[in-house]
């Protein structure tokens, strides 16, 4: 498949706590508008992937609780994927993706709640009742196993989001800390499938990571006139220098 063929399927693992899985999910939206791809909306859960973590020692102190939320949500977005659908499950995460990162001073426990939760489903035309599976461990399961296949397809050394084109290699990113313009973004899109089609690519990273251009981390998008502030994301996380 070369740069410029657009592909027929783009597979999407997200955890709806990402804020790099959100601003990549906003800029793989604006391209499937131009190409007309299918978009499989996944579900990969940090909260699963770092089970074996201590939390304490390698994250700041906000992130068990955030990713705990992620995962609740998760179990609701597999509930409405059964349910209803691949495409209720990206019409759900667009929802909360804006109600999560888009507003500023929601703290992190609180995306897991049926009190935020409730207003989103409204919002997406999806029934309350999915609500109960906030708490439904049975999803767990499921969302194990998603989990596992994306990191089947990229290595374990990754986080959210992952993606994969077609049959093509599965890969982590790309990782963005802002909303490319619509020329741009198709731009960057024959970029990253050309490198991912070559089959000698393995990586390219950078740990420096600009702050994401989101209200969620205090900063206005609309009102961003240059590169952010950067941090060093070493291990994929904005884990404490040791």
């Amino acid at each position: 498949m070369s740069a410029s063929e657009p592909s027929s399927t783009v597979r999407f693992w997200f955890d709806p706590v990402c804020p790099f899985a959100w601003l990549t999910s906003r800029w793989v939206r604006t391209v499937q508008e131009q190409r007309g791809f299918e978009v499989q909306w996944q579900l990969i859960s940090l909260r699963l992937l770092n089970k074996d973590v201590d939390y304490d020692s390698h994250f700041p102190p906000e992130y068990e609780a955030g990713h705990t939320a992620g995962l609740r949500l998760l179990r609701v977005c597999a509930q409405a994927r059964a349910d209803h659908g691949n495409e209720a499950v990206g019409r759900l995460y667009d929802v909360l993706g804006r109600r999560i990162h888009e507003v500023a001073g929601l703290g992190a426990g609180e995306r897991g709640t049926a009190d935020f939760l409730l207003p989103a489903l409204e919002e997406a035309g999806l029934p309350a009742s999915l609500a109960d599976a906030l708490d439904d461990t049975a999803h767990d399961r499921l969302l194990q196993a998603e989990t596992d296949e994306a990191l089947a397809l990229t290595g374990k050394d990754v986080g959210t989001p992952i993606l994969q084109v077609d049959d093509g290699p599965g890969f982590f990113g790309p990782v963005i800390s802002r909303l490319p313009s619509e020329e741009d973004a198709a731009r960057l899109w024959d970029h990253v499938t050309g490198l991912v089609a070559f089959p000698g690519f393995a990586e390219l990273k950078r740990s420096l990571r600009e702050m994401p251009q989101l209200r969620s981390f205090g900063v206005d998008p609309d009102a961003a006139d240059g590169p952010g502030a950067e941090e060093d994301w070493h291990a994929g996380s904005r884990r404490p220098q040791k």
